[in-house]
This record gives C-alpha cells, structure tokens and sequence, in this order.
C-alpha cells in the first residue's frame, strides 16, 4: 500500500498550525505573540546577526522583521544600534529577556501538552524523520551549516548572508 503523500503533507501542515495556535494563545497569556517571541530568541541567540538573517530564521521578509522590531523597541523590548556599515544590530532590553524567559516557560507547558500523546521513543522518531525531511545532521543542524531552529528557506541565502 502507498501512503498519499498529500494526505501526509496536509496532516504535517495540521500539526504545525496547530501547534502554532496553541503556543500563540500561550504566548498572548504572558504578554506577547509567537512572532515576537520568536524574534526575542533569535536576537537572544545570534548576538550581532545581521537584520536580514534574523529575518530568515523568524520566517519573515525582511520588512515585516523590520516593522516587528521596530514595534518591540517602542515597547522597549529591543535597542536597536548602529552596526557595520548599514547594518542594524539588535540587543534584547531587561524586560525583552524576562519576556524571553516567561514565553519560554509557556511555550515548553504548551508543547509538551501537545506531545503528551506521543511516548519518548515516538518523540524521538518523529524528530528524526523530520530532521530528515529537513537535511538535519544528528545535532539538529543542517548539513549546510543553518542552525535547527530556522535556518535558510529553500532556495534562499543562509542566514548569515547580509543582503
């Protein structure tokens, strides 16, 4: 029997919206949304990235990375500063690092009463056989060198690439 991969594509999509869903109402609980807090990581993680790889690695167009963090520097959430040439660097503010931490603690509740149904070793399965799917090496990286938690869209530039 041959799976339809079409009905596997569209249960992938399921899972991911919702899982996206239900950690955007966790997130809206603490005080922001999954696109902020995605961007909070990504500052938090890649000090003196340029705009356009944070950009990347959020799932967002460089524009609507830009109009995000311009939105969480008026809530003082992120100090944006002169960089390389006309290179923005950002920085997380006090308050940007307790929201950070307090989604986080949201995020890992929610999920793992998503995974709940699912033991370890099918938790480890499926994060294999996606990180498969995705060119994953064994350390959630990607074979081209993005990190696991974004990297490059298919057929972009790597995030670290400063158009």
């Amino acid at each position: 029997m041959t799976t339809d991969l079409r009905r596997l594509g569209r249960m992938v999509k399921q899972a991911q919206w919702r899982d996206h869903r239900a950690v955007d109402a966790a997130l809206h609980g603490v005080g922001t949304t999954l696109a902020q807090w995605d961007a909070l990581r990504a500052i938090a993680t890649r000090p003196g990235a340029s705009a356009h790889a944070l950009a990347l690695v959020t799932f967002q167009s460089d524009q609507a990375f830009g109009t995000l963090t311009t939105r969480m520097a008026a809530r003082g959430l992120v100090e944006r500063h002169p960089g390389v040439g006309r290179r923005v660097r950002y920085e997380l503010t006090a308050e940007g690092e307790r929201l950070l931490v307090a989604g986080q603690e949201a995020a890992d509740r929610t999920l793992a009463t998503l995974f709940a149904p699912l033991d370890e070793a099918d938790r480890a399965a499926l994060t294999s056989i996606l990180g498969r799917l995705l060119g994953e090496d064994d350390d959630g990286g990607s074979a081209d060198g993005d990190g696991a938690d974004g990297g490059a869209r298919p057929g972009s530039d790597t995030p670290e690439d400063d158009r």
